[in-house]
């Protein structure tokens, strides 16, 4: 038996930058860090030649080419893997709410499966082989930054270059500010769910008017991690966040709603210095950032909504157990 954990993330600057469409010609860049939320996969031999995978459902088959799931179907074929097997899935946190689950999922099962054969896969053959699923052989409307933020894990500046190489450059800092800096963020859930899809196609339909927008999310990816770096980055996260916000909202119609806007009014009333929505956009998670001494408003200003602890996690995807 194999069990997998591989951290969601949060990322704060450059999102929509790592799709393929802006990239391949202007290069893309992210700051995310992967927290200490998981998904966990457990891959175990199974007594008979069927192949068993439990997730919101459960399927039974004789081969990996009648499975409805997608991802796993495209995982097991892509590790030579017929039949025989049984694939369970745990998460921390749903499916649909902007922390990158989705290519959590990918990113762990790889791995789970290719020690289940007794194979090394580094962070970055993972990462890669997770886009190679869900972009190139399943046509997922979706950038490439969830993958190497899961499979690498930390806080990161993220490049995604014309020649599809991706640079992952730790945030060094230190652990004081790592400390403030994670202190200082609020996770709100909405309670709405949205697909990521749908939404980064909608933002793909208006690609040419939103060029300009895209880079200037870009360049708020290097000014971030330029000032976290020097020092400066604590007193200037707020503003960053509620800068690269109010220009991620143009993209489309569907990264925000009425109820959203004014759930982010209402933090900021209350002391806040800036957020955003996570993911894709359209539900999810409300990423807030509050100094200590406004978090106790803000979050009465928010309490209909409930509130995830978290820490940083600095690790990546792992095997957490074999047997």
């Amino acid at each position: 038996m194999i069990i997998s954990r591989t951290p969601f993330r949060i990322s704060f600057t450059g999102g929509s930058t790592d799709l393929k469409s802006f990239y391949r010609t202007e290069g893309g860049a992210v700051v995310s860090t992967t927290i200490n939320k998981y998904m966990y996969i457990t891959v175990n031999k199974r007594f008979d030649h069927t192949i068993r995978a439990s997730y919101s459902k459960t399927e039974i088959v004789d081969h990996a080419d009648a499975l409805e799931h997608p991802i796993v179907r495209e995982a097991l074929k892509m590790a030579g893997i017929t039949n025989g097997i049984e694939i369970t899935s745990i998460a921390d946190i749903p499916a649909g709410t902007g922390l990158g689950s989705s290519s959590s999922f990918t990113v762990g099962l790889l791995h789970a499966l290719f020690a289940y054969q007794g194979r090394y896969a580094s962070a970055r053959e993972l990462a890669d082989r997770a886009c190679q699923i869900e972009i190139d052989i399943l046509h997922e409307p979706i950038g490439k930054q969830d993958q190497y933020a899961a499979a690498f894990g930390g806080l990161n500046l993220i490049q995604f270059n014309a020649d599809e190489s991706v640079y992952v450059d730790p945030i060094i800092m230190p652990a004081d500010l790592h400390r403030k800096l994670a202190g200082n963020l609020l996770l709100f859930y909405t309670g709405i769910h949205r697909s990521a899809s749908a939404v980064l196609k909608g933002t793909e339909e208006r690609k040419v008017e939103n060029h300009g927008s895209k880079l200037m999310l870009k360049n708020q990816s290097f000014e971030l991690a330029e000032a976290l770096r020097n020092g400066k980055g604590i007193p200037l996260f707020g503003r960053i966040l509620h800068t690269g916000w109010q220009i991620k909202k143009q993209l489309s119609g569907d990264i925000t709603t009425t109820e959203i806007n004014a759930l982010y009014e209402r933090a900021l009333h209350a002391g806040a210095t800036g957020g955003k929505i996570l993911g894709a956009g359209g539900g999810g998670f409300l990423c807030i950032y509050a100094t200590k001494k406004n978090q106790g408003k803000v979050r009465m200003a928010l309490s209909g909504l409930r509130e995830l602890s978290f820490a940083f996690d600095y690790q990546g995807s792992k095997i957490v157990y074999v047997e």
